[in-house]
């Protein structure tokens, strides 16, 4: 049929797949997407709909039309971690390969577990890196410039909801400083982040000891958890008391992942797992010129309108 046209939105950008028809089966719509994408069929993790959410693509003689993929549709197309033969999972110190990974609602089970922070780059995507764990279940860096370029597009494609007075800058400068590598996610981008894929991401704020709940208006079904410390993101997981299958996403429902959620970040605050926002040494990246805390770096940026900042690791 003519004009059977899907979306597929990937880390790398936005593309179009075609030629297919509504009678064409699974099987080669995966060879299309594998194709398109460069990831291998075995290794496609495909969401569709709104919010999106992980389609089945077991019965691969399916038509299209049966699996309710119709022509319009975004797919957002992902790749998911296939062990290989005589691969470990991982050892105890999450230092191997990504573990296996419950990634939809229904695969979720209620074996008790543990809610534990698994650590990601101090690369100024961290934030990127954490929201890209807790929907694959791996550590992929690569993922930031993908979420930047949504986050750029919304902002770009809404004006007025993204103003100047709401961003700090002109839109378009916004647009164009957001997609740099040295550029800090914070909650504009996290709200964001929350609508495109139609999660609840709750922050666990370890300096406040509260949860900052972004989409929580939404009433999404799902819900991820990341950790704040002042000036960096971590992504938060459950471990399975049983030893089996990690998980990052959870029902808006449970809580008594929230309760665990709020035990944590009281925890982290007690025991000062917080960066002193006042204290620590940033730099400019504009000028070079180094700032001594938050509230130096706010007046650095006024006076001379320079955004980029970098933490000084010492």
């Amino acid at each position: 049929m003519a004009g059977f046209v899907l979306k597929v939105k990937t880390k790398s950008g936005q593309k179009i797949v075609n030629g297919l028809a509504p009678k064409n089966n699974l099987s080669e719509l995966k060879n299309k997407l594998s194709e398109l994408t460069g990831i291998p069929q075995a290794a496609l993790h495909i969401l569709g709909g709104f919010p999106p959410k992980a389609l089945d693509l077991s019965k691969e003689d399916a038509a299209l039309d049966e699996s309710g993929i119709v022509s319009g549709d975004t797919l957002i197309v992902e790749e998911k971690q296939v062990p290989q033969n005589g691969q470990k999972k991982v050892n105890q110190d999450n230092q191997s390969l990504p573990r296996s990974h419950i990634v939809n609602t229904e695969s979720l089970t209620n074996c008790p577990g543990v809610l534990m922070k698994k650590i990601v780059p101090a690369d100024n995507s961290c934030l990127f890196t954490s929201v890209g764990y807790v929907l694959n279940g791996k550590v992929d860096t690569s993922c930031a410039n993908f979420m930047r370029s949504i986050i750029a597009e919304s902002v770009s494609a809404n004006p007025e909801e993204y103003s100047e007075a709401i961003l700090g800058r002109p839109n378009a400068d916004y647009c164009k400083w957001i997609q740099k590598a040295d550029s800090w996610g914070g909650a504009i981008e996290l709200a964001i982040l929350s609508w495109f894929y139609g999660l609840e991401i709750a922050v666990v704020d370890s300096i406040n000891a509260i949860i900052n709940r972004f989409g929580e208006d939404q009433h999404y079904a799902q819900r991820v958890f990341l950790m704040f410390d002042g000036i960096h993101y971590d992504p938060l997981y459950l471990e399975p008391l049983d030893g089996g299958s990690i998980q990052t996403l959870f029902p808006t429902s449970d809580e008594s992942i929230m309760i665990q959620a709020t035990n944590l970040a009281q925890e982290a605050k007690s025991s000062r797992q917080y960066t002193d926002v006042q204290k620590f040494t940033l730099k400019c990246m504009d000028c070079n010129v180094m700032l001594n805390g938050q509230l130096a770096a706010q007046q650095h940026a006024k006076e001379t309108g320079h955004m980029n900042f970098g933490e000084v690791v010492a």
